[in-house]
């Protein structure tokens, strides 16, 4: 516990003596084994669950305690789940060379209602405008026509007046940091959280969960939670991860299209890690699949692509990002797209279709070409990364965050996953046989 940097580890010399860190990590242990999450539940449990009475030599810490050294122990408790992954890798329960990459979304602490971004600020600012200009418009008014109808006073109004202005101006002190580039939205909650598309379920404030699978028991290697709705440029940082905990030196990471990027397939390559990701589909502006880009055939010798009614694009400008560095470059015939005969169906340009290819296009072609000779190998990752995700999600009810703050949620999150890693040893190597090996470590 010293070691892994749990605070009061060490008693003081002096004063009462605080709680032990171990027997608090039982605790919290014992609760996400058993879906008990909240600080409050747990101490409930410590009095009356015979089980804990015996787990904790009938300590019974209060709520705040207990949600305390969550709170104070972020990294050490992440520790812990990584030391145990390291005891799994020992007893050569990790495949050692199959992983498979994916993300979740898991709703935060944070309601929609306390989201804000610039659209929808410029909406309530718009209708308190118009709400003040209908009260002021009632003050002139008076009650001479409707004198046996309640209306509410000219004091009544103003008043009313006074709170919509002071919304007002809170909204746009959120819109001028928005606009200034701090940041795309604000959530008044949980400052940390955004709003993600959650599957079909529409839009939720949320967190991205990212987690790299072993393939042989569907054990979590590692994990991040970041507060990106989509999955680009996580590839190489979670391949890393496992890379790191596996140490294998023939690391297979199988991941889907989002994560397909040229930047990241190369950064995995020069780390050595073989990539399997599915190829998004690159659609025309005419949607008519006959004239994808990949219906496109690339001639390496002469260094241009043929198109699908046999005209040649030959290479032209190239393409540079704002730092001078060259991203790909363009292929085109204008000459040949003014009199082709099926031009409507390939481009609504004007001037004809244009071909992008990418700079590490050799690279992303070699990923596709992988991915398609082993499509029996690539079927397993649904089955590998979905195993964990549908476990916590569904079997346990583990679909939101009680904690707030980038931090907070990481280490929620890296307990249920600790525990998930527990249960999967007790059901792969049973109870004995795991505390055999643990009495032996």
């Amino acid at each position: 516990m010293i070691e892994l940097g749990f605070k009061r580890a060490v008693a003081s010399p002096v004063g009462r003596p605080p709680y032990n860190p171990k027997d608090l990590l039982k605790l919290y242990i014992y609760g996400y084994l058993n879906r008990i999450r909240s600080s409050r539940k747990l101490e409930a449990e410590a009095s009356r669950n015979l089980e804990l009475i015996w787990l904790l030599s009938t300590l019974k810490p209060d709520f705040k305690t207990i949600a305390d050294f969550r709170k104070d122990n972020q990294e050490p408790l992440k520790k812990v789940f990584r030391e145990f992954n390291l005891l799994c890798k020992e007893w050569e329960l990790f495949s050692e060379n199959i992983v498979a990459i994916d993300g979740s979304k898991f709703r935060a602490n944070n309601s929609k209602k306390k989201n804000y971004n610039a659209k929808k600020l410029k909406r309530h600012i718009k209708y308190i405008d118009e709400k003040i200009e209908q009260y002021m418009e009632e003050l002139e008014e008076g009650d001479q026509n409707e004198a046996n109808t309640h209306r509410p006073t000219a004091e009544e109004i103003k008043n009313r007046i006074q709170e919509l202005k002071t919304r007002k101006t809170n909204y746009k002190g959120k819109l001028e940091s928005i606009e200034q580039g701090d940041t795309t939205e604000i959530s008044e909650v949980d400052p940390d959280a955004r709003l993600m598309s959650v599957n079909n379920n529409g839009l939720e404030v949320a967190y991205n969960v990212q987690t790299a699978v072993d393939g042989k028991n569907n054990l979590i290697i590692d994990f991040d939670v970041i507060n990106n709705p989509t999955d680009h440029g996580q590839l190489s940082k979670m391949a890393n991860k496992a890379q790191e905990i596996i140490q294998s030196e023939d690391l297979h990471v199988l991941a889907d299209k989002g994560y397909y990027s040229s930047e990241e397939l190369k950064a995995c390559k020069e780390a050595g890690i073989k990539t399997y990701v599915a190829k998004q589909k690159q659609a025309n502006s005419t949607k008519d699949e006959e004239f994808y880009a990949d219906k496109f055939i690339y001639d390496h010798d002469h260094d241009h692509y043929i198109c699908p009614s046999g005209q040649i694009l030959l290479p032209k400008r190239y393409r540079k990002s704002k730092a001078g560095e060259i991203l790909g470059r363009d292929y085109h015939n204008y000459s040949a797209c003014k009199v082709c005969e099926i031009k409507d169906r390939c481009t609504n340009s004007k001037r004809g279709r244009i071909i992008y290819r990418n700079i590490n296009q050799n690279l992303m072609d070699e990923v596709d070409r992988r991915t398609n000779e082993n499509k029996e190998l690539y079927a397993k990752r649904q089955m590998i990364v979905e195993h964990p995700f549908g476990t916590i999600k569904r079997s346990w009810g583990f679909s939101y965050f009680l904690t707030r703050g980038l931090n907070s949620v990481s280490t929620e999150i890296g307990l249920a996953f600790l525990a998930y890693n527990i249960k999967r040893v007790i059901n792969i190597l049973g109870v004995r046989e795991m505390t055999r090996k643990l009495q032996a470590t």
